[in-house]
């Protein structure tokens, strides 16, 4: 069982203050609630119990959809679920790709899995007030506690106000990421803004502009003794990320001005540097991809036991105890799992064989995206259950979970110290059938099987990994022409030599086969729908099953690049009509 701090349990309880006073969508149908716990007037009084817990917020925001437990929610007026921070993102990112494909007639939802949103959808609403929560929760912290001057009472490199304003600080802009990346055009509101006051339109372009030049000055700032960051804070390396995230997709978010490739690059060597010697082949990466997601992915975090895999460059702590939500790895898992059997079911799956004593059925993966599994010896897709459990490739019944293979990434296994699952039987390959009691957390007590699987994982989630910045460094010089072809063949290898699959040659590595490789790498990580549109593969020139409402697939209208500003939006701030994207 991991540990999980004090100071990361405390986030999952306590709201900074004035919350509610800084509505950043403006509509009172979905406002943040507060439950007013406790003033600042507490917290200047006791920094040293207060002060933490309030800062805490500003990450366990990323965690939870609320203040009491997995039904609780900030946002008034959605549910619960479905507006978890990296759930909210998964819908927007992962479900109108390729990639997977949520079965269940949800209103709203099924409308982003077939293409066929408009301004109006709640779910587009419900990201876009999800992510201005969040900045309104770090605007509110870095506002409070400039003007009221509070530190610790003895402060030290990690628990000081400098410290966690600069980590508010990057939370903040990795939110103001996702409205760049999904919705372009938004609202800018900040720390310098006093309460109340409306935000401010902003076009994709200085958004984009203005973000790089926050997040250049929060790494200008970053002391180096906490620059490796402490397990469930970030680190460096991750603000880094996100700057390299910025100039990958430059392009897109300038509408062409600006090419970032070049700086891109120098970001990404700049990371990979600081993570060689140790981990696979000496590139940083965590040894075996599989353990990288499994239910002790904990020492892969900054601050984790695998200093020399510290993989997981940002992070989301879960915990099955002290952290619990019907989002993060728990949506992730319980939907892609099953109990069915064979004399039953006609298929086999059980949620317990993962680690897992919870199970949705309602997502499974699209045929296209299982068709880019095409090395037998990719272990990245071992997990899955194919034709031998009875599912099928093909997506021809919407609604029928194994009319589709069962994807499965993340899971709530347990892997040994070293990254690897121990196996019943060591002489035959590692697959779900062939894994331990120990690994499946299951044991024998008077010849039964018993399984000690959880309700909620403690399997953390990735915001950005390494392996992302290795292929991140080979599309710089693939489509940027930025660095060497060389060093670009290795950075692709490293990531597909880990995964066991056979390294390409020179003539492979080309754009579609990069985002191919990037879609095996980094699926349901929230990537795949910011990459077909950087690669032009979104709306035209590639289908999948059921894409644009077609059984077989059809093309997108060009404006679908970007999701809409939403119709609530604009009702309540009519300025907003200025500034929303064509199309809508």
């Amino acid at each position: 069982m991991k540990y999980i701090s004090k100071f990361l349990a405390a986030g999952c309880v306590a709201l900074g203050m004035g919350l509610g006073m800084t509505s950043c969508i403006g509509d009172l149908d979905l406002v943040p609630e507060d439950p007013n716990q406790f003033t600042w007037a507490d917290v200047e009084k006791d920094p040293d119990t207060y002060l933490p817990q309030v800062f805490a917020k500003c990450y366990s925001v990323l965690a939870v959809s609320g203040q009491s437990g997995e039904g609780s929610a900030d946002l008034g007026g959605l549910d619960a679920g479905a507006s978890c921070w990296s759930r909210a993102l998964y819908m927007l990112n992962e479900f109108p790709t390729d990639e997977t494909m949520w079965i269940w007639p949800d209103v709203g939802v099924v409308d982003l899995v077939t293409g066929t949103w408009s301004n109006g959808n709640a779910n587009l609403y419900g990201t876009y007030s999800r992510l201005y929560v969040a900045i309104a929760i770090c605007n509110d912290f870095i506002r409070q506690t400039n003007a009221t001057g509070i530190d610790m009472t003895h402060p030290t490199a990690f628990d000081c106000t400098k410290q966690y304003q600069l980590e508010a600080r990057a939370i903040r802009a990795l939110n103001y990421y996702y409205v760049l990346d999904l919705f372009g055009n938004g609202g800018w509101v900040d720390d310098k803004m006093a309460y109340g006051e409306s935000p401010t339109p902003i076009r994709r372009a200085d958004l984009y502009n203005r973000l790089v030049e926050e997040v250049k000055s929060i790494i200008s700032e970053w002391p180096a003794e906490t620059a490796k960051g402490r397990y469930g804070r970030i680190g460096v390396d991750g603000v880094k990320a996100l700057l390299a995230k910025l100039y990958l997709n430059a392009g897109v978010f300038t509408d062409g001005q600006v090419n970032g490739y070049a700086d891109c690059l120098k970001i990404c060597n700049e990371i990979i540097d600081a993570h060689k010697g140790g981990g696979f082949n000496g590139t940083g990466l965590a040894n075996h991809y599989l353990a990288v997601f499994a239910g002790n992915n904990d020492r892969y975090m900054p601050g984790g036991s695998a200093t020399a895999e510290n993989e997981i460059l940002w992070g989301i702590p879960y915990e099955e105890r002290n952290i619990q939500a019907y989002g993060g790895t728990r949506f992730l898992m319980a939907a892609a799992f099953i109990n069915a059997t064979m004399d039953s079911n006609g298929f086999y799956m059980n949620a317990q064989d993962y680690g897992l004593n919870d199970q949705w059925g309602c997502m499974h993966a699209r045929q296209q995206f299982s068709e880019k599994f095409n090395d037998i010896n990719d272990v990245r897709d071992d997990f899955w259950s194919k034709e031998a459990e009875g599912f099928t490739i093909a997506n021809t019944e919407f609604s029928k979970f194994n009319n589709g293979y069962a994807a499965v990434k993340f899971t709530n296994l347990v892997s040994e110290e070293d990254g690897t699952f121990e196996l019943k039987d060591p002489s035959k390959p590692l697959s779900i059938s062939n894994l331990s009691l120990k690994a499946q957390r299951k044991s024998e007590v008077d010849g039964e099987i018993v399984s000690s699987a959880t309700t909620h994982p403690d399997t953390d989630f990735p915001i950005f990994r390494l392996a992302d910045i290795y292929l991140m460094k080979a599309e710089c010089y693939v489509k940027g022409g930025q660095g060497n072809a060389q060093e670009a063949l290795e950075a692709v290898n490293a990531v597909r030599e880990r995964a066991g699959a056979n390294p390409w040659t020179g003539a492979q590595l080309t754009p579609d086969n990069l985002l191919d490789e990037r879609a095996r790498e980094l699926y349901w990580e929230n990537h795949r729908r910011t990459d077909l549109v950087r690669f032009g593969k979104f709306v035209s020139g590639y289908n999948w099953a059921w894409k644009a409402n077609a059984p077989e697939g059809a093309d997108l209208q060009p404006y679908m690049n970007v999701y809409p500003i939403p119709a609530n939006v604009i009702a309540a701030q009519p300025e907003f009509a200025e500034i929303q994207n064509p199309g809508y």
